[in-house]
């Protein structure tokens, strides 16, 4: 099976694993889900992830969840820029996320990074995906 859009595949294997309570969940690596997983990771939404060879020529990534008083720390996460509709915003027009206590992940010219990040680089670029 192929899978159309595996950015959308990660967040829905980390939104699953968070509903069910693991501790740890894994999705096939690539480098831009590395990418934003170092944002989210960064910002305190997960503890950390690791990359792990599962044969020759086969990396995956296993994520480590967080959690807070027994709740998880994503409350919400969503994809926003598809491969089918991509999205793509100037600096000034980047969308806040629930009145800035949330975060957007921005791929944008000079690397991914949040929506805080971009506006104080005045950078604009494709929102990949917002998280509350």
């Amino acid at each position: 099976m192929s899978i159309q859009d595996p950015i959308a595949d990660m967040l829905t294997v980390i939104r699953n694993g968070l509903k069910a309570r693991k501790q740890t969940v894994t999705t096939p690596y690539s480098s831009i889900k590395s990418k934003i997983l170092d944002v989210l990771v960064d910002e305190g939404y997960l503890k950390n992830y690791t990359t792990h060879d599962v044969r020759k020529g086969v990396k995956a990534i296993e994520v480590t969840l967080k959690y807070y008083a027994n709740e998880p720390i994503i409350h919400k996460i969503t994809r926003i820029s598809k491969p089918s509709l991509r999205k793509y915003f100037s600096s000034d027009s980047i969308p806040s996320v629930l009145d800035d206590r949330g975060i957007s992940i921005v791929s944008t010219n000079q690397g991914v990074m949040t929506n805080f990040e971009a506006k104080k680089s005045r950078l604009g670029g494709e929102v990949i995906c917002q998280v509350e």
